[in-house]
């Protein structure tokens, strides 16, 4: 394709876009918001040509292009299936599974102050922004909780988890603007309320995980399987469990649109619980929970909306059918090769990812 008509279809995709969809963000960032979202929508606008082609490749009602809300659904429940795996598989090895439990409650507390805001003062800003805000601050009481006080982080997880859903329960009782009716959608998930503005802060989170997982991966993995001898090499321990903390909160605001507050921390450990059932490396594993993940939400988005049922329950639901299928596996593989499948957080690490984390950072 040359360069001219590149330009010309790109110019007729942004004429086409609803201007409106972008005035929430223009108010708060101004024209580099405003320069940064038309991108994030242009983006949007290939995907959905994607599904265009699909649906008239294979008719499957659900990509129907009069659907946008389901091309958005399963955009970010692709997003979603690789974002939770790579950090949960981290967080899984270090015993932190129910940190995800208590960043979804903080992120709905999030939620609720996103619409009181709305409501008072009328910011006409994204809920979904004030989660990522609230959760990420959340992450980092989190670790100062347990640095200062010298608390187990079990200990501190429950504090974060109480003070947060106690603050969303707060502001949704003031009832302001009918905040309870508002929040209904975040608690459960919901598929027709993924909007083009909540589907682009979502692929903002997905490029940052990402890209601060590939930098950082050999130092986590350092970390996660020998936090004593990363910090005697001279890794700043601290930081990095911050980082993974912080990122997990972005995961778990990310989840929240199909997923809803109360199961959105299951993608952080079921695929990855099933992926160390039946791999015998830290790469394996990642790459398997990955595909486990994308499965269970492709198979759950599917059925959600076929079988018009919520989202969320449905995709956990076969992440939990899949789990049982591979611990089924590992014990076959196990009598056929006479290897016993390797304890929850025991999974080998990489030899070299973990030499490579010894470097002076």
């Amino acid at each position: 394709m040359s360069a001219g008509v590149a330009a010309t279809l790109a110019t007729s995709w942004f004429a086409a876009l609803d201007p409106s969809l972008a005035l929430p963000l223009q108010v708060g960032l101004g024209g580099i918001g405003e320069f940064l979202f038309g991108i994030l929508l242009w983006v949007l606008e290939q995907w959905y040509w994607l599904m265009d082609w699909v649906y008239y490749f294979t008719g499957l009602e659900m990509l129907n292009p009069d659907y946008r809300f389901m091309h958005r659904a399963l955009l970010v429940g692709l997003c979603i299936g690789v974002m939770a795996p790579l950090i949960g598989t981290f967080l899984v090895h270090r015993q932190l599974a129910l940190i995800g439990d208590a960043l979804a409650h903080t992120g709905f507390a999030g939620v609720a102050v996103g619409l009181f805001l709305n409501a008072v003062l009328d910011l006409g800003v994204s809920p979904y922004l004030t989660a990522v805000v609230v959760a990420m601050i959340a992450a980092l009481f989190i670790e100062l909780i347990s640095e200062v006080t010298d608390a187990y982080n079990d200990v501190s997880m429950a504090i974060v988890l109480s003070t947060g859903f106690a603050l969303g329960t707060t502001l949704i009782s003031l009832n302001a603007g009918g905040l309870a009716v508002g929040v209904n959608q975040f608690l459960f998930g919901n598929l027709a309320t993924v909007s083009p503005q909540s589907a682009a802060i979502l692929l903002v989170l997905f490029g940052v995980i990402v890209v601060t997982i590939t930098l950082t991966r050999n130092q986590l993995l350092y970390v996660t399987f020998d936090e004593t001898a990363a910090e005697v090499s001279g890794l700043s321990v601290n930081w990095y469990n911050r980082v993974t903390v912080m990122l997990t909160a972005m995961v778990v605001v990310g989840a929240m649109q199909i997923m809803g507050v109360i199961l959105v921390a299951a993608m952080l450990v079921v695929p990855v619980a099933g992926a160390t059932q039946i791999s015998r490396s830290f790469s394996e594993s990642l790459l398997v929970s990955v595909v486990l993940a994308e499965l269970a939400v492709l198979l759950g988005i599917a059925a959600s909306y076929y079988g018009g049922v919520t989202a969320g329950g449905v995709i956990v639901l076969f992440a939990v059918a899949i789990y049982v299928c591979a611990v089924a596996l590992g014990k076959v593989q196990s009598a056929r090769g006479g290897d016993a499948p390797p304890d929850m957080g025991s999974i080998e690490a990489d030899s070299i990812d973990v030499s490579a984390g010894t470097g002076d950072d």
